[in-house]
């Protein structure tokens, strides 16, 4: 449909539905307004379009697996209700066009190869990533306009950046591809526009967890060929909501202290002469203590201890999702911020032990959901930066009232789990 039609259609309610399904009925008003900004917006950029399409592609929480990924281990990851979408067309050109809210807008000539580090950490970096990644696997690519704007908030470890490459691939895949490439293949292609064209290193989970939809187990023993498995399980039919807490720590110079992690761990690991802690037994582990002690020290020890055990937590917490067991499940988020804080120790740094943000919001969660039920974690990377609970809903004012209290106005975001990932919304 044309964009006029398009923006008669949202504001009258012809979408309610979907948005109803995406968001909730409670964001049925707001998110008419976002999708209708949207459109006026690709007007006002790129002037009225012929036939025009808006896509999605979710934000992600993780679940379980706390830095578990980089030494070959199992996480479970899940799309929620925050997410950027794309008011898009094509235009008949080798030319993708993306003006982003807040941001520049991206030129990128797609028939340009080129890998340039000068454009490394860029967004026009990603997008002739994602165009190579679509190249190298025999799939189809094209031109396009694109006006995006995003609900998933920077530095709240749901992953915008993720969400942003899978965007740019979840349209060439509808308006080139029919629609036909599955969405973790999507997620392959945004990795490798990360680690080739961007310049970062990364691995495959947040990816995989925008675009694949509602809870999903993944088990990188082989990183790359990853076993994605998406579960069907709805958090919001046994009536809890997912909160992220945003204690508002300070990020500089914890490069080192999440470097020390995967390193640590790596270390340990080469004693037993592997390169991951994937391959190396708990039993083994201990037997070695003495010379690991000696060698590595004890952090090292404790760390791979967390890895080991959190690798069979999330076998345990994924098995528990497949039945519908929400205790069991529960009883895996607790067991797991308890290894988070006490052996992966990446709850505070030693560098500022008078900031400890993630560990007060721990307290005040397990003061206030102790005897209601639910489970409370650190939720990513750690040192500074974010919490998650998952709350009764009639719970979750009180909640985010005493979080918000703590850490200022806005810092709870109440989240649901939503089934789609990356998709065409209309």
């Amino acid at each position: 449909m044309n964009t006029k039609t398009l923006l008669a259609g949202i504001e009258n309610g012809n979408f309610d539905t979907v948005l109803s399904s995406l968001y909730g009925a409670d964001q049925l008003s707001m998110q008419r307004a976002r999708y209708a900004k949207a459109v006026s917006e690709y007007i006002a950029n790129y002037g009225e379009a012929e036939e025009v399409n808006v896509f999605t592609v979710a934000g992600r929480s993780e679940i379980s697996g706390n830095h578990t990924d980089h030494n070959h281990g199992c996480v479970i990851a899940a799309s929620i209700n925050l997410d950027i979408i794309a008011v898009a067309a094509k235009n008949g050109e080798n030319i993708i066009r993306i003006k982003s809210e807040g941001f520049p807008e991206d030129v990128i000539d797609i028939t340009d190869e080129t890998i340039d580090e000068a454009k490394f950490f860029t967004s026009g970096a990603i997008i002739s990533g994602v165009c190579k990644g679509f190249s190298n696997n025999g799939f189809a690519i094209g031109g396009y306009n694109a006006y995006t704007t995003s609900s998933v908030l920077k530095g709240s470890g749901l992953s915008s950046s993720a969400a942003f490459e899978d965007m740019v691939g979840n349209i060439l895949n509808y308006f080139f591809n029919d629609g036909a490439i599955d969405n973790a293949e999507i997620a392959k292609i945004s990795q490798f526009a990360e680690n080739k064209y961007f310049g970062k290193p990364c691995g495959l989970m947040d990816q995989v967890a925008c675009a694949v939809g509602g809870f999903v187990a993944i088990d990188f023993a082989d990183p790359t060929k990853p076993v994605i498995e998406k579960m069907d399980f709805d958090l919001t039919s046994h009536g809890y909501s997912l909160c992220i807490v945003s204690t508002g720590g300070n990020h500089a110079d914890l490069n080192e202290d999440y470097a020390s992690v995967p390193a640590e761990m790596k270390a340990a690991a080469s004693h037993f002469g592997k390169p991951v802690l994937r391959e190396v037994a708990l039993e083994d582990l201990i037997a070695a203590i003495p010379a690991l002690r000696e060698e590595h020290g004890d952090r090292a020890i404790l760390r791979a201890f967390h890895f080991i055990n959190e690798n069979k937590r999330v076998k345990a917490q994924t098995e528990a999702l497949r039945r519908g067991d929400l205790e069991a499940f529960f009883d895996g988020v607790l067991a797991s911020g308890n290894s988070s804080f006490e052996y992966l120790q990446n709850v505070y740094t030693t560098k500022n032990v008078s900031e400890q943000g993630l560990s007060l919001a721990l307290a005040l969660a397990q003061y206030y959901l102790a005897d209601k039920g639910g489970a409370w974690r650190v939720h990513g990377g750690g040192f500074a930066g974010t919490t998650q609970a998952y709350v009764r809903n009639e719970d979750v004012e009180g909640y985010r009232a005493l979080m918000d209290g703590a850490f200022g106005e806005g810092a709870c975001i109440v989240l649901r789990v939503r089934g789609i990932g990356a998709g065409k919304v209309i």
